[in-house]
C-alpha cells in the first residue's frame, strides 16, 4: 500500500474523533502537501521528510505549517504501523535556524485610546465588536461567533462558548466551503470575561431591544464571517490613518496592556483562554532594560 492510500485510511479514522474544522485542516494538508509530495512512496523515509521541510521553508511556506504538516506525517505513520500497513522509521528533523525572532505587532496607546474613542462617537454593531476586542482580547472567531445572549449581566461576564470560522471541506472529487460554529480552540477558551464598567453601560440598554439569539456583529440570525469583518476593520484604521495592524493585533494590544499594567500573568492568560501560562510568558511577558538592571543589582546587594 502506498501512503497515498494509507492517508486516506487514516483520514476515515480520524474523522470519528476530531472537530470538522480540525479534520477539515487535515484534509487539505493532505492534499496540497503530502499526497504531491509523498503519495506515491510506500513508507515515509526520515531524508524523505527532511528534504521535504526544507524544500517548502525555501518555497515561502511558514515555518509553523510546515510543522504542521510533519506532525500530520508522523500521524499517518503512527496509524500505518498499528494497521501493519508500513514500518516505523524514526522521524527527527532539523529546522534551519530562524535569524530574527519577529516581534507582537501591538497597537500604540494613543492610536488605541484614538480608535477607542472613534467607536465610541460612532456607534454601529460592527464598530461595537472592534470596542470588544479591545476590552476582551477575544481572537475573531470567538467575536464572530457572539450572540447577545452570550452576555450574562447578573453576573456582568462575557461567556466564551463558541468559534466561527469558514472550513474548507474535501469530500471526494467535490470541494467547497462553508462556515461553521463550533466549540472554541480549546477547553481553556471556554471562558467567563467579566465586563468592564464601559463595556457594561454600552451593553445593558441593548439588551432590553435585541433579539438575544441574534449574532453580535450583524444584529441578525445570520453571522459576519471573520474574512468580511478583517476587511471592515481595516477600512476603519485607514479612515482613522492609523498604521495597519492585523486584526489578531487587537489581541496582542490587549495582553500587553494587562501585563503593563502589572497584572497577574496568570489572570491575563485565563481571560485570553491560553492553554497554559507558559504560552502568554513566551509572548508578553519581557523584561525591559530597567527590570533587568535592577534585578542585577538586587543580586549584587545580596551578595555583597
Amino acid at each position: 500500500m502506498v501512503i497515498k492510500e494509507v492517508a486516506e485510511l487514516w483520514k476515515a479514522d480520524k474523522k470519528q474523533y476530531v472537530k470538522e474544522s480540525t479534520y477539515s485542516a487535515y484534509c487539505l494538508l493532505v492534499a496540497n502537501h503530502i499526497i504531491p509530495y509523498f503519495g506515491g512512496k510506500e513508507e515515509f523515509i526520515e531524508d524523505d521528510v527532511q528534504q521535504f521541510v526544507l524544500d517548502s521553508l525555501n518555497n515561502g511556506l511558514s515555518e509553523k505549517t510546515t510543522k504542521d504538516i510533519v506532525v500530520v506525517v508522523k500521524m499517518i505513520q503512527k496509524f500505518g504501523v498499528k494497521k501493519n500497513l508500513m514500518n516505523l522509521n524514526p522521524i527527527d528533523i532539523i529546522y534551519p535556524m530562524t535569524s530574527i525572532k519577529k516581534e507582537l505587532e501591538v497597537m500604540s496607546k494613543d492610536n488605541q485610546k484614538k480608535l477607542l474613542n472613534y467607536l465610541n462617537d460612532n456607534f454601529t454593531f460592527k464598530n461595537l465588536g472592534i470596542t470588544i476586542c479591545l476590552c476582551t482580547g477575544l481572537r475573531i472567531g470567538e467575536l464572530c461567533a457572539l450572540r447577545w445572549s452570550d452576555f450574562d449581566l447578573d453576573q456582568k461576564v462575557l461567556k466564551i462558548r463558541h468559534s466561527l470560522q469558514r472550513i474548507y471541506i474535501i469530500d471526494g472529487e467535490e470541494k467547497y466551503t462553508k462556515i461553521k460554529v463550533d466549540k472554541p480552540k480549546t477547553k481553556e477558551s471556554n471562558r467567563d470575561i467579566p465586563l468592564t464598567n464601559g463595556l457594561y453601560a454600552i451593553i445593558k440598554p441593548l439588551l432590553k431591544v435585541v433579539k438575544l439569539t441574534n449574532y453580535v456583529l450583524s444584529n441578525d440570525e445570520s453571522p459576519i464571517e471573520p474574512r468580511t469583518y478583517r476587511n471592515y476593520y481595516k477600512k476603519i484604521l485607514k479612515k482613522l490613518e492609523i498604521p495597519y495592524l492585523k486584526f489578531h493585533g487587537l489581541r496582542h494590544s490587549f495582553a500587553t496592556r494587562c501585563i503593563e499594567s502589572k497584572n497577574s500573568v496568570k489572570t491575563v492568560s485565563v481571560i485570553l483562554g491560553h492553554a497554559n501560562i507558559t504560552t502568554t510568558l513566551n509572548l508578553y511577558v519581557h523584561p525591559n532594560n530597567d527590570e533587568k538592571k535592577r534585578c542585577i543589582e538586587k543580586m549584587l546587594k545580596d551578595i555583597l
